[in-house]
């Protein structure tokens, strides 16, 4: 079988760079699934991508569907054939429905059968529908229409190259007909370009100055902005979410440097950065020991050609975002931040809970609370919680509000506040997005804690808890902070008894509503464990343990200790035994044992045993020594086992039945400390 290389590319008006991630792995699915289904067989499927243009590159396509070959079953034999063996009118109608003669029919299992073969058909035909569906089936967050047309697609269409092999695929999409004319670097080329065949696509759009292969143009940026660095003596910081984005903002990379004034230097440094990479999306220079220089690397979408120009071009513009920056520094150094923190009381923090200074409030009494909870010094964590949102009312952060959190810590730096303090007013924000660390002070421990689970119990309170994928408030990731934290620290405490100090200080007082929103956080916090575990744990064991989330760290430390009991020799008989005490405990609500009604040996042995390790167990629990506490109740398995193999429990007597009951619910209440034995797989 002959095979092709197959392009499709979709070229627009310029995409917006943070989208185009999604939509390449979009189009590399559908067009995936598109052949496959279609029975057309391919060896790699690449998507290719500039703001300016969608790409599908698709490797050792065959030029014809696999045949196939299928059987379609009819009616029974009785009735398919007359006595004579001859086909009936039944037989006959069925196979002229399949397109078979009625001697062809096979039978089995007494029905007969037509044995159907289709031909593949040519794929080049099959493309002329394939493509222009793929192209109507990419889904955007946000559409355009343009002109009178009823299409919609993320920025108007303006070519549309489809080639197998040399090729043309005839069809055409929003007015605009498929070719093999593609359109070059908007400033550099000629303009229009013919591509000859598919396989030369890529090799085609580099002489006309596009750079269509994302990965190779990745490496490009990141090699020349290196380079342009070295020349000056500096290493450029590079983030990947600023590599990403600048790489779908051009299409032929060219990095140069600018400078700006030294004097910039004497702001903090993430106050020059924040407008230099999120503002003007360029990369910060710094010394071999982490000095900020007057230099900032961007990368022009174009040649060397009047470069000195478009550096002036581009100093000039990040110098008015730098004295902005000078400008607000120098206002809000004319008072301390604590001066400044009275200005919260005018700023709402969510609809119908107060202002962000009542906020403030709150937090200082819950560090209060969590500090005693995990027993360290709360002084630090009480002054951080007081200045915490202070920075908010400041003109920096008004102007630059990715600067929340920092322009706080270096005013209170300023101020001559205590080290421990200035970083937790930073710190309390973390994680601020996937992938960013934890706070590394206590008091910014204390205070993220605090911060957070005020954010998601007043959320909560509100009736907007997350469902599907709306998060707008970001719970989801503040509470896998609140997990990450707490067993990052290493700290045990009842989640329950802060949620409940959060409700009194948010004057929520219906008993009714207050206990909805302690099951809404436990079942919220539940799912955020259960993804931190998911990585590392085995899910039944996850299960088995998640039960009682109040103390996140012990739930780690149960995980841990079941996986390690699991691969001993003995784990399944043990586990074998709780289950079975499990299952009849459920038929009682009493642990209330009279030791007098016991009337066999095999009871009184148990009851023995098990008031035997009880208090071991239990101390073992307390000190969340988990692998400790199941190596003492595993001596337990023995005598139930010989307790059911000769008891009876649900016994005609009903005070001997509820008594039996209620010594499995005891034992049940003493394994489930630990685990849910019966969420085990065995």
């Amino acid at each position: 079988m002959v095979t092709k290389t197959l392009l499709l590319e979709i070229g627009t008006e310029e995409i917006p760079a943070h989208a185009m991630p999604a939509i390449l792995d979009q189009l590399k699915s559908l067009a995936t699934k598109a052949l496959t289904d279609a029975r057309i067989t391919f060896s790699t499927v690449r998507t290719l991508g500039t703001p300016r243009r969608l790409s599908l590159l698709v490797e050792d396509v065959a030029d014809r569907q696999a045949d196939i070959e299928a059987e379609r079953r009819g009616p029974s034999v009785k009735i398919a054939f007359d006595a004579q063996g001859k086909p009936s009118k039944a037989a006959i109608g069925f196979a002229r429905g399949q397109h078979v003669n009625a001697d062809d029919l096979v039978t089995r299992d007494g029905y007969v059968y037509a044995v159907i073969h289709e031909a593949g058909k040519n794929s080049a035909d099959i493309f002329a529908t394939l493509l222009p569906k793929i192209i109507c089936d990419l889904s955007f967050p946000n559409n355009m229409r343009w002109g009178d047309l009823d299409f919609k697609f993320i920025r108007p269409l303006r070519w549309i190259v489809a080639l197998f092999g040399a090729d043309i695929v005839p069809f055409t999409v929003a007015n605009v007909t498929s070719g093999r004319t593609s359109r070059g670097h908007r400033f550099l080329s000629a303009g229009n370009f013919d591509i000859p065949a598919a396989d030369e696509y890529v090799a085609a759009c580099e002489k006309n100055f596009v750079i269509v292969d994302q990965v190779r143009r990745r490496e490009m940026i990141a090699a020349q902005i290196n380079a342009v660095a070295a020349s000056k003596g500096g290493v450029a910081e590079i983030t990947d979410d600023l590599l990403e984005e600048v790489l779908y903002l051009v299409e032929y990379p060219t990095a140069l440097a600018g400078e700006f004034e030294t004097k910039y230097l004497e702001l903090p440094a993430e106050a020059v950065i924040t407008p230099m990479r999120d503002h003007q999306r360029y990369f910060p220079v710094k010394t071999a020991d982490g000095k900020l220089m007057p230099l900032f690397i961007t990368v022009r979408n174009g040649g060397s050609d009047y470069i000195d120009i478009v550096r002036h071009g581009n100093e000039r513009v990040l110098k008015a975002r730098l004295e902005d920056a000078r400008f607000f520094f120098n206002e809000d150094r004319k008072k301390s931040l604590a001066e400044h923190r009275d200005k919260l009381k005018t700023v709402v923090f969510q609809e119908g809970l107060g202002s962000v200074y009542a906020k403030t409030e709150r937090l200082v009494e819950l560090v209060k609370k969590i500090s005693a909870l995990v027993g360290v010094d709360a002084t630090n964590a009480i002054r951080a919680a007081e200045l915490s949102k202070a920075d908010l009312v400041t003109g920096m952060v008004t102007e630059f509000t990715e600067l929340q959190g920092v322009m706080g810590r270096e005013y209170a730096k300023l101020d001559g506040e205590a080290d421990e303090v200035c970083a937790a007013i930073d710190e309390h924000y973390m994680p601020r997005f996937a992938g960013d660390g934890q706070p590394t002070t206590t008091a910014g421990k204390i205070l993220s804690l605090a911060d957070k689970i005020d954010n998601i119990v007043a959320t909560f309170s509100r009736g907007l808890v997350p469902t599907g994928s709306q998060d707008p408030f970001a719970l989801r990731r503040q509470a896998l902070g609140i997990v990450n934290l707490l067993t990052g620290a290493r700290w045990s405490m009842s989640l329950g008894a802060v949620v409940e100090c959060a409700m009194s200080l948010l004057n929520i007082t219906d008993a009714v509503g207050r206990e909805k929103i302690h099951h809404e956080f436990a079942d919220f916090m539940r799912l955020r464990i259960k993804n931190v575990l998911g990585s590392t744990t085995r899910y039944d064991v996850i299960d088995a343990v998640l039960d009682d989330v109040d103390d996140v760290f012990a739930v780690t430390l149960k995980a841990a200790a079941l996986e390690q009991f699991l691969a001993t020799p003995e784990a399944v008989k043990n586990i074998q035994s709780f289950v079975r005490v499990s299952n009849l405990a459920k038929k009682s609500d009493s642990t209330d044992i009279n030791a007098a009604l016991f009337t066999t040996d095999a009871e009184k042995v148990l009851h023995g045993a098990f008031a035997a390790i009880k208090v071991a167990a239990d101390e073992l629990i307390a000190k969340q020594d988990f692998l400790g506490a199941l190596d003492v109740l595993k001596r337990l398995s023995t005598p139930i086992d010989s307790f059911f193999d000769s008891v009876m429990v649900m016994d005609d007597d009903l005070n001997v039945r509820a008594n039996r009951l209620a010594l499995l619910k005891s034992i049940d209440g003493l394994t489930g400390k630990v685990a849910d034995f019966s969420k085990i797989v065995q």
